[in-house]
């Protein structure tokens, strides 16, 4: 007996008890697809910056040093061995100061001989000027002739004037003497050394450099075809390698009448009107002269965005990116100045650029938070 007939079912029953199971399994298998949770698109964040933050003027720019306004090459006024030395590079002096020395056994010896020819005309004015004396009362007396007067009163004469050339030869002999000892002219700070113990140091020939204590400025050398761009008492803006957080202005002083005839350069001397207190001799410094033209904006590299031959940046407009073609007018270290394109107060994508697509919607960071 068949299945069905034991329990009794009919053939369309059973048709029909099977249509409802099915139905039942296609309903909860479409329940399950559609309720199943749809992943959310990720809005994405991007770091931001705003145009005309940073932005130059079209700055000229020259490298220089700084150093003392007043700088004084030191030179012995003899010739002699260097015999000793008093200071060190660096070390500050006053006026007065002996810096070195030279042998003054030489030089010793020529005032000695000047003063033993002082003495020996001395004498001879003393007898002379008694010899004159004694021919004027014989003279007044009628006893000698007024020739004979004549020549011991020339003879006095003369003798006067060799004590005066003997007392000059001591002079120049004891300032000679004084020449030995190098001393400072002013107070300052020693910058350079050249004079050595044991060297023989010829006259004239700078043995230390001296830079006066007081003001200090920026020497720089600009090329012939930049000369028309500046000109005395312009101003000037400057920075130093050394201490990055700190910009002083300052003005040119002084502009060289003739170029460096190897390198063809003008050396140009710039003033700083308040100097800090950190910036020391010797220093590298930039001094940036404005030349006149528009203001320029600067943004980091990493926000050109280029797949082609023209340079772009994303801007961020309601919340929403597009790519803009943009010039790009020069370089300097990590940032880029660009030309046009953008205006001041556009927000720039500078970090997560790589995935954006224009018009899609994005979330700030950074500068434009």
């Amino acid at each position: 007996m068949q299945l069905w007939e034991k329990l009794h079912l009919s053939k369309k029953q059973l048709a029909i008890a099977a249509a409802v199971i099915a139905a039942g399994l296609v309903y909860h298998f479409a329940a399950a697809v559609l309720n199943k949770p749809q992943p959310v698109a990720a809005v994405p964040y991007v770091r931001t910056v705003t145009a005309g933050t940073h932005s130059t003027q079209n700055y000229l720019v020259y490298p220089g040093e700084v150093r003392g306004r007043y700088e004084s090459n030191l030179a012995f006024q003899v010739s002699g061995k260097i015999i000793s030395r008093n200071v060190n590079l660096g070390d500050t002096v006053h006026a007065g100061d002996v810096l070195m020395q030279i042998d003054p056994r030489d030089v010793d010896e020529n005032v000695n001989a000047a003063r033993a020819g002082l003495a020996s005309a001395n004498a001879n004015f003393l007898l002379a000027s008694d010899n004159e004396k004694r021919y004027r009362s014989l003279l007044a007396s009628g006893a000698v002739s007024q020739a004979v007067y004549d020549q011991y009163n020339t003879q006095l004469k003369a003798a006067q004037s060799t004590l005066e050339q003997a007392e000059a030869q001591l002079a120049a002999a004891l300032n000679q003497l004084d020449y030995t000892r190098l001393v400072a002219n002013n107070d300052g700070v020693i910058s350079s050394i050249t004079g050595e113990i044991g060297q023989v140091a010829a006259a004239g020939t700078p043995v230390a450099t001296l830079v006066r204590e007081g003001e200090k400025e920026v020497r720089i050398y600009i090329p012939e075809n930049n000369l028309a761009s500046i000109s005395p008492g312009q101003t000037a803006e400057i920075t130093f390698w050394a201490l990055p957080d700190i910009t002083v202005s300052g003005h040119i002083r002084e502009i060289a009448p003739m170029a460096d005839p190897v390198t063809r350069t003008y050396q140009v001397c710039v003033a700083i009107d308040n100097m800090p207190p950190q910036v020391q001799l010797g220093m590298t410094a930039k001094v940036h002269f404005n030349d006149g033209s528009e203001s320029l904006i600067i943004l980091p590299k990493a926000a050109i965005y280029q797949t082609g031959d023209t340079p772009q940046v994303w801007i961020v407009k309601n919340n929403r990116v597009e790519l803009v073609p943009v010039e790009i007018a020069g370089y300097e270290n990590n940032s880029i100045i660009i030309k046009s394109g953008i205006a001041n107060g556009d927000v720039i994508v500078t970090g997560g650029a790589a995935k954006l697509t224009p018009g899609q919607q994005v979330r700030l960071e950074g500068d434009a938070q």
